[in-house]
């Protein structure tokens, strides 16, 4: 398999580069920093969380790989969904046309 950005998840995209691709954000209401050192898919956030430090990617980041567009997971899904329907979609007609 190729070893581009496309193939690999978001969050190893982050890990990469951070600075660049993502940024502490730092939330002391409960306490002490909970900032881990190392960028894992559990410690990595496309959104803000509510509470607790985490990283976060940027705004730059966010746009220039797609990171919103629900990447490679997401795709996931919808194609699933959209094979349903698909399939959905032929039974019904086989079942109209031997109906006749």
């Amino acid at each position: 398999m190729s070893k581009t950005d496309k193939t690999r998840p978001w969050w190893v995209r982050m890990a990469d580069a951070p600075m660049a691709t993502c940024l502490p954000v730092h939330d002391h209401r409960l306490g002490a920093c909970t900032l881990p050192d190392e960028i894992t898919a559990d410690s990595a956030s496309l959104s803000h969380r509510t509470s607790g430090c985490h990283w976060s990617t940027t705004a730059y980041a966010y746009h220039r790989f797609g990171f919103g567009d629900g990447g490679r997971e997401g795709s996931c899904l919808r194609r699933e969904e959209r094979r349903r329907s698909r399939h959905r979609a032929r039974r019904e007609l086989r079942a109209y046309r031997d109906d006749d």
